[in-house]
């Protein structure tokens, strides 16, 4: 029987941004106009729930008038031969859309709510809007199913232990700033081969078998999967 090799996908802001939406990490420190610390912290939404539930309400509204691109639709078409796991630091839903079979969200998912008292009580979110008096089954206020800076990253181990398992890793639109989903990248094992996809080359610390494709995602990823397509 012919076994699949695994090709594990670690994707950030970069590859949505080419879609049309704005990654947090502007030259200003601005996430649309707002401070990180006012609308992406627990302390935020304390402070001003109102405030940080209509910041997340306009990105999905946003995340909605968009469509995956190239790079989403490469990483499905190497589903042809491959079993590809996507770990995502985005919390939009293009990877869902193109058709990506194996979705793992580091940051949480934006069209998704959950719980303010029970996070396990996670919810889709209907159309784009999460409002005030929006209630789980427990009574309390919905908050967006994020993972806000300064709050544990609950999947983390899941993805750490899907990329030890990786024959193949790529690393596609991504700073390797943020972590701990930076440090993926030294899980997978010795040997294993690492495409890096990105037209400004991250800082990695050295290691073997890294490749770096110096463009976007809509050109890399397709001139990648068609490689690996090729050679499988």
């Amino acid at each position: 029987m012919n076994i699949r090799k695994k090709i594990v996908v670690l994707s950030g802001a970069g590859i949505s941004a080419e879609s049309g939406i704005p990654t947090f990490r502007a030259s200003d420190g601005l996430w649309e106009n707002h401070r990180i610390e006012d609308v992406a912290t627990p302390e935020a939404w304390e402070r001003n729930p109102t405030l940080v539930q209509d910041f997340y309400n306009q990105r999905r509204k946003q995340a909605l008038s968009v469509q995956p691109n190239a790079g989403h639709l490469a990483l499905v078409k190497l589903e042809e031969k491959y079993d590809v796991t996507i770990i995502t630091q985005n919390v939009d839903n293009l990877h869902e859309k193109a058709g990506s079979s194996t979705v793992i969200h580091l940051h949480g998912e934006l069209f998704k709510s959950r719980s303010t008292v029970d996070e396990s009580l996670v919810y889709e979110v209907e159309d784009w809007e999460i409002k005030t008096g929006d209630f789980c089954e427990k009574g309390s206020q919905l908050r967006p199913h994020i993972v806000w800076f300064g709050e544990a990253v609950p999947m983390m181990d899941v993805a750490l232990d899907v990329t030890h398992e990786a024959d193949l890793l790529v690393v596609v639109g991504t700073s390797l700033n943020v972590y701990p989903a930076a440090g993926l990248v030294y899980s997978v094992r010795d040997g294993v081969p690492v495409y890096v996809v990105d037209p400004n080359i991250p800082a990695m610390h050295k290691r073997a078998n890294v490749k770096f494709i110096a463009e976007p995602a809509t050109i890399g990823l397709t001139q990648l999967a068609e490689e690996l397509l090729a050679n499988a």
